[in-house]
């Protein structure tokens, strides 16, 4: 059974689902991008405040679907500028152990949905 899930706090979306609770034992979170709860980008220029707003919502939509950063078992992680890999780093290792790092792919694409966003993530967790 499918728990479609849009928690309060996270920006306002249409089409999709900030996460969805399958099977009770696993979570898909959608990307998350650096937008406030009221829908404002976060961290204009600045590559790690929009790292750090991303992880945050990260952490909110799996809060929602009774999950956690903690059991992340997949990122996959969408940068517009590579140079921002060590800001990358840095805040991952602040919001996930780096002794026991998930499965991740780091993807450099040309374009976001929004021409300011540096970064999107998405991630798998258990429940």
């Amino acid at each position: 059974m499918e728990h479609f899930i849009r928690p309060d706090g996270l920006p306002p979306v249409n089409g999709y689902s900030h996460a969805v609770r399958f099977s009770g034992a696993l979570v898909a979170v959608s990307g998350q991008v650096p937008m406030d709860s009221a829908g404002h980008l976060v961290g204009a220029g600045d590559p790690e405040a929009q790292i750090r707003q991303v992880f945050t919502n990260l952490a909110a939509a799996l809060a929602a679907a009774g999950s956690g950063l903690d059991r992340v078992v997949k990122l996959t992680v969408y940068l517009t500028d590579l140079a921002d890999l060590p800001a990358f780093r840095t805040v991952r290792d602040e919001f996930l152990d780096p002794a026991a790092p998930p499965a991740s792919s780091l993807v450099q694409v040309t374009a976001l949905v929004h021409p300011e966003f540096r970064v999107e993530i998405d991630a798998l967790a258990t429940a």
